[in-house]
């Protein structure tokens, strides 16, 4: 895994009290230029009122899992604070994933851009298209050295 420096990662701000939950999103893609796009999600979400950028971790690149024949992954972690439940965020960043040129061609495939709730305040969640926590965030380096390397992050 190695770390990579891009404007806005890492980032950490205070958090504003007027949002009711905080959320832990873990962003990751290796088409395209990524790094570029991690700085313009992050620009779209300190220009969406819905949210609060709280702090980015530094972006690191590392292989891929999974299907393997395609190239490394660049990655990194979100906490954003928000008033949007669970499946309201997950709905926003679904089309974020859209927005960005996401095509879901098969599991664990290229893209362009990945977003995935990591975590949502303490709550465990369990629907069919929403899991929270994240499964298998634990097993997954391209989640834990991220996470571990924020500031507000006490595991």
């Amino acid at each position: 895994m190695k770390l990579e420096r891009i404007r806005f990662f890492p980032t950490c701000k205070k958090a504003k009290p007027h949002f009711s939950h905080r959320a832990v999103i873990g962003l990751g893609g290796n088409q395209g230029d990524v790094k570029k796009r991690f700085v313009k999600l992050y620009r779209l979400f300190l220009n969406d009122p819905r949210f609060d950028v709280q702090e980015t971790s530094s972006v690191f690149k590392n292989p891929p899992f999974g299907y393997l024949d395609q190239p490394d992954f660049y990655n990194a972690i979100m906490v954003v604070q928000t008033s949007l439940s669970a499946k309201a965020l997950l709905k926003v960043l679904l089309h974020v994933e859209h927005f960005f040129g996401r095509v879901r061609l098969f599991k664990n495939g290229p893209r362009t851009l990945d977003l995935d709730i990591i975590f949502f305040d303490n709550q465990k969640i369990k629907q069919p298209n929403l899991i929270v926590p994240h499964p298998r965030w634990q097993e997954r380096a391209s989640v834990i050295v991220p996470l571990f390397t924020l500031k507000s992050f006490k595991g």
